[in-house]
């Protein structure tokens, strides 16, 4: 029985991984034609700050799901998903949410909320960095 919900388990993480994958092209096109859209518009190749950071949010979204797909790559390959991954994506996530955040429409409690995020998210990453470092577990090509 353990063995059938172990085979389940990495069929529906193949499933996952092969629509992330597909949903990271169509955003990645998606995003190649924001650019040419924005570009080609006038005034030619000068792009307005809600235009950049339309692209920049789109980014950071592409290179959400690319991290998300590496996550679901080492569960898939080690069975264990690795934790300096996972904040990482959540930096990626709350720096997309920074990025495109108008700033003049929130208030100052939740500006505040989101530092606090920011700042827990980077020592517990700067943490678990520094535990695998110091256990010898880190990868030597990072």
């Amino acid at each position: 029985m353990l063995r059938l919900i172990n085979r389940f388990e990495r069929w529906i993480v193949i499933a996952l991984t092969v629509m992330m994958g597909f949903t990271i092209l169509l955003a990645t096109i998606e995003l190649a034609w924001l650019i040419i859209k924005d570009v080609i518009t006038p005034p030619i190749i000068l792009l307005e700050i809600n235009e950049l950071l339309d692209i920049f949010g789109l980014f950071l979204l592409v290179l959400l799901g690319i991290e998300l797909i590496s996550t679901l790559k080492a569960y898939l390959t080690e069975n264990e998903i690795h934790v300096e991954v996972v904040f990482a994506v959540a930096l990626i996530a709350i720096g997309r949410k920074v990025i495109i955040l108008d700033v003049e429409k929130i208030s100052s409690l939740s500006l505040m909320g989101i530092a606090s995020i920011i700042i827990s998210l980077s020592i517990g990453y700067f943490l678990v960095k520094r535990t695998l470092h110091s256990k010898g577990l880190q990868d030597p090509e990072k």
